[in-house]
């Protein structure tokens, strides 16, 4: 089969977008960034963006800004999907969330536009320990979050992106869901172990309840609207319910997924994890 000749990828710029696209490039496809910033400007809040994004576009990896949670996201990714199925982007990759009722719903939505759809669902990723809110904390000594100390299948955000590659530019996974996850249960005690035992430091993890968690976030300035979305994340999908391991990275790569502590070998030995490194 052919691979699309020009694949936009939304939150191209993002954890698992810019390894996406990446992986794209590298394997000789034409990709447009889907961002505020790009070069055609996408911007989930304004649809008069959507169209110019479109033009040309074969395929598409779904990225939902800030999160499928939020009120209105299963009719913007409707909305979406059915433009990018009449301007000819029938091929629709969505990355999605375990055990999330409002992502659940952002599915059906995108599945009822008549595109060429697959999902990813994908666990809590291992890079957010080492990319972006939480690096601070690691490099503090001490994660605090309102998830008791349940276990999670924490997956590699290049395993993502190599399985959103993949469907892609080959056939045979329209209509199929693939649950990503890391190939063993961790609690966020002990991820936080592995990353002290691979950077020879004390870093810990506490429990705190939610309202201790969400006026922590007040007090950093972090807005009310995304600190009520954090905190009922963390309080919901985090509660057990996913507790148990995907095996859809075997099933599109015909490999295991990253272990966890690969990913921290990596990320220690790139000094991410060195005081001072954070910005």
């Amino acid at each position: 089969m052919t691979s699309p000749a020009l694949t936009l990828v939304l939150g191209g710029t993002g954890k698992t977008g810019r390894r996406v696209v990446r992986r794209l490039t590298d394997r000789g496809n034409s990709v447009r960034i889907g961002s505020r910033s790009g070069g055609i400007p996408f911007d989930w809040d304004d649809p008069a963006t959507w169209q110019p994004a479109l033009t040309g576009v074969d395929a598409v990896y779904v990225s939902y800004q800030p999160d499928l949670a939020v009120p209105g996201a299963p009719e913007a990714i409707g909305a979406f999907a059915e433009l990018a199925v009449r301007t000819g982007a029938r091929r629709l990759v969505l990355l999605s969330g375990r055990g999330e009722p409002e992502a659940e719903a952002c599915e059906k939505a995108l599945a009822a536009s008549g595109a060429q759809w697959t999902v990813l669902r994908a666990s809590f990723f291992a890079q957010n320990f080492s990319e972006g809110d939480f690096l601070g904390a690691v490099l503090g000594g001490q994660l605090a979050l309102p998830v008791e100390d349940v276990e999670e299948p924490f997956v590699d955000a290049d395993d993502i992106a190599e399985v959103a590659a993949t469907v892609l530019t080959e056939g045979g996974h329209t209509g199929r869901t693939y649950d990503l996850t890391g190939p063993r249960l961790l609690t966020f005690t002990q991820a936080m172990a592995a990353i002290g035992a691979a950077t020879g430091r004390e870093i810990g993890y506490v429990a705190v309840p939610a309202e201790a968690y969400a006026a922590d976030l007040a007090a950093h300035g972090v807005p009310a609207a995304f600190a009520d979305l954090l905190t009922h994340l963390f309080t919901s999908v985090l509660d057990g319910r996913n507790a148990r391991l995907g095996d859809g990275v075997r099933q599109v790569l015909g490999r295991p997924a990253r272990d966890f502590t690969d990913h921290v070998a990596e990320a220690a030995a790139a000094g991410v994890w060195t005081p001072g490194a954070a910005s």
